[in-house]
């Protein structure tokens, strides 16, 4: 995102985006009455918060993540396809790996959780307004497992019938394609579930595209290149 002059003595502009009235209302009632900061407005859902963010051009976002149709990743997505400036403070519930992790990769400035006291809050919006990353303790020490612990690669079957599902099989047509059986297909899906951190198809291939184990543009030939550089082990 580019980069917001600073200048000083001037408030910093916010923008509410969450899908509940009451909590907006919670989140501006932090900053009425503080110059430092200006709530230009609120949105119920991304699609919205793109769009105000268009018209306003506040310094921060705070952002909702699970919010209906737009939702919040895909929001931050598409503010920084834009360009927009605004730094995104994520401002959540939920601190579980499906959410950290795709929010910090489209471009999160910081992620907060809800039970965030009034003066962390403010403090964290001037810290995502200076573009420094801010987050909470339970996602800084999750992020940091995510490094100490590299992820456990697929095996070359679990790619197999990772690409399969992508192609919209079920476990009983992939048992079928691969000669083995139904049980022996769950077993294989539950590792991939574990090893990507996810819990449903849409999720596990949502994450191998992200990563990269999946391309659109391979065929098979490139599927197998790939499936030799991530592990021979067939389990």
């Amino acid at each position: 995102m580019a980069e917001i002059p600073a200048t000083p003595g001037t408030p910093i502009r916010l923008l509410i985006a969450d899908d509940h009235p009451v909590v907006r209302d919670g989140i501006r009632g932090m900053f009425t009455g503080d110059p430092d900061f200006e709530v230009l407005g609120e949105a119920s859902d991304g699609a919205r918060a793109v769009e105000l963010a268009r018209a306003l051009n506040p310094d921060v976002i705070l952002m909702d993540l699970r919010m209906p149709g737009t939702d919040g990743v895909a929001a931050i997505k598409e503010l920084a396809r834009l360009g927009s400036a605004a730094r995104v403070l994520v401002l959540t519930t939920y601190d579980t790996d499906r959410d950290v992790l795709p929010a910090i990769e489209a471009g999160a400035t910081g992620y907060l959780l809800k039970d965030t006291g009034r003066d962390e809050l403010l403090r964290a919006v001037r810290t995502a307004a200076r573009g420094e990353a801010v987050l909470s303790p339970s996602v800084a020490t999750r992020l940091l497992g995510q490094v100490r612990t590299p992820a456990d690669p697929l095996s070359a079957r679990e790619l197999e019938i990772l690409h399969l599902i992508a192609d919209g099989a079920t476990n009983r047509e992939v048992a079928a394609r691969l000669f083995i059986s139904e049980a022996t297909v769950k077993s294989h899906v539950l590792h991939i579930y574990t090893k990507l951190g996810v819990n449903d198809r849409a999720a596990a291939v949502a994450t191998a595209f992200r990563r990269g184990l999946l391309t659109l543009d391979n065929g098979w030939a490139g599927r197998v290149t790939r499936l030799g550089r991530v592990g021979d082990v067939d389990h």
